[in-house]
């Protein structure tokens, strides 16, 4: 019997979203959010799923936040763990891809709707060049886009671990303090909900006074509220950096395909992001601002892009362009 629609699922270390995929059309519908905490296993979970929703499906893809490397995967932040060999065969299924959760967010990029990202300054995107992918969350995920062959193939690697660069003499400040602090400081160390912890804490100590003691949430509410001056300049360095390391990702690959920003923290700050410094940090590369200027970047809107990414990337493996 071939169905019209395949599972899709978005597992991170609290939540496990699900939904399904229309095939013909990539379009997501009846996306439902499960806490991951009151369930045995992910396998439970996709059977209620299943079970709430009276679907039957053969073909399912699995976006999951914990690196996927052969048929047993365990969660980094859960206690989930099982074989995908197992769980497809548990389940009836013909086809069951488990992916990388950053992986899946940089297969949405080429099925996005003109509503679905706001653009940041540079020229168009130019079809076929290289797209990179990043975004700050719980940590920093980088990927890359290529197309070959009609097909489009995410690069996943672990760029947010790359060493973080100074570029001020601010900035410089608030690495030394962090150096102190970890020993080696990783791009990932600033540009991430600890992260945003750390830049404020960094800018306090370099100025000689003692951080209080607050959570990301209590950083961005304050400087949004103008209640805290610390807390502002955290948020404004934090954009600016931001458009730092994007621009390190456009010069390592030439990504005039656009440089696309994901993750949970930006959206939190849309528009003091949007009027922030990070285009003219994006640029600032001395000799090569020109390269950069027609770079396009995007901020993605969508609410779900790694529902849509296991989607395209499935219905891509199953021989359907994209």
């Amino acid at each position: 019997m071939q169905h019209t629609h395949a599972l899709v699922g978005d597992v991170g270390g609290t939540n496990a979203r699900l939904a399904l995929c229309e095939l013909s059309s990539g379009t997501i519908t009846l996306p439902k959010t499960y806490s991951g905490l009151e369930h045995p296993s992910l396998e439970a979970v996709i059977r209620l799923y299943l079970a709430e929703h009276q679907v039957l499906v053969s073909e399912a893809c699995i976006a999951i936040a914990c690196p996927v490397n052969g048929d047993w995967v365990a969660m980094t932040n859960h206690s989930w763990a099982f074989s995908i060999e197992q769980m497809q065969a548990n389940l009836g299924l013909a086809r069951l891809l488990v992916i990388n959760d950053f992986t899946a967010v940089s297969m949405a990029v080429p099925v996005l709707g003109e509503d679905d990202k706001i653009q940041l300054g540079g020229g168009q995107a130019q079809p076929g060049k290289p797209v990179a992918i990043y975004g700050a969350g719980t940590g920093l995920g980088v990927a890359h886009l290529v197309q070959a062959a009609g097909q489009w193939l995410s690069l996943p690697g672990e760029g947010g671990h790359t060493d973080f660069a100074a570029n001020t003499e601010e900035e410089d400040a608030v690495l030394q303090v962090m150096r102190g602090e970890l020993g080696h400081v990783s791009a990932e160390r600033f540009l991430s909900g600890p992260g945003l912890v750390n830049l404020y804490r960094g800018l306090v100590k370099s100025d000689g006074r003692e951080p209080a003691e607050l959570a990301p949430k209590d950083i961005t509410e304050r400087a949004l509220a103008g209640s805290c001056l610390d807390c502002r300049r955290t948020l404004s360095l934090f954009c600016v950096l931001m458009g730092r390391f994007a621009g390190n990702l456009a010069l390592n690959m030439g990504t005039f395909g656009g440089v696309y920003i994901a993750g949970g923290i930006v959206p939190r700050f849309q528009a003091f992001f949007l009027a922030s410094g990070f285009r003219v940090a994006f640029e600032d590369k001395g000799r090569f601002k020109p390269y950069l200027k027609e770079i396009p970047v995007f901020l993605i809107t969508h609410q779900g892009p790694g529902l849509l990414g296991a989607g395209a990337y499935l219905r891509q493996a199953m021989g359907i362009a994209l």
